[in-house]
């Protein structure tokens, strides 16, 4: 589970206590600031979330073209937080330099963004030369058939709103069970077919 901070910093310690408290210690519980901290507040903030609430994913801490704060985070965080940033990159030099600069644990990646499914199969090369793990940001239809051919993939994020709309507006979206997208190796390319006159309801 993922939950928004960065708004309010004051009150977000208390915020993911408490979604901790809701979902239990068994589930996995990712923090995403979207670059709203500063890089003091992000190394008090990611103490306070480890300790406190067993925070093992920390997206954007800083912004993302902070590549030092970033790197700052990785290096002086929490043991076993995960600092992850990308999911705003656009070509691969994007990428890379996000690497070079040793910025993340995990880099994130949105094939919507980065230049489609090539790009993002390259993306998946660059860290698998680093040794590092590839996330997919949101859309997981469209991401699901792709990243099943990335070795160094980390997961696929689901989002409940992108998932419902793509089950909307698609027939052929990967179901989710037991916590894995399912896609259909028969279905050609990503498997998808437009609702047609679902999607007529919708034009302006």
């Amino acid at each position: 589970m993922k939950i928004k901070v960065g708004s309010d910093p004051d009150r977000d310690p208390e915020r993911v206590r408490h979604a901790r408290s809701v979902i239990g210690e068994d589930v996995g519980l990712f923090v995403d600031a979207n670059g709203a901290y500063s890089r003091k507040q992000a190394l008090v903030l990611a103490e306070r979330f480890a300790a406190q609430a067993d925070v093992s994913w920390f997206e954007e801490p800083v912004s993302s073209d902070d590549l030092e704060g970033l790197r700052l985070l990785r290096d002086r965080g929490p043991a076993g937080m995960d600092i992850a940033a990308g999911e705003y990159g656009y070509d691969l030099f994007y990428f890379s330099r996000m690497l070079d600069a040793g910025a993340v644990d995990v880099l994130q990646a949105d094939v919507t963004r980065c230049g489609g499914i090539t790009q993002l199969l390259q993306v998946g090369a660059l860290c698998a030369a680093r040794g590092l793990r590839l996330s997919a940001h949101t859309s997981p239809a469209i991401h699901a058939h792709v990243c099943a051919a990335i070795d160094s993939l980390e997961h696929v994020e689901y989002f409940h709103d992108h998932a419902r709309i793509e089950d909307l507006l698609f027939e052929g979206a990967p179901p989710l069970r037991g916590g894995a997208l399912c896609p259909d190796p028969s279905a050609p390319g990503m498997g998808l077919v437009m609702r047609e006159a679902e999607a007529q309801r919708y034009e302006s």
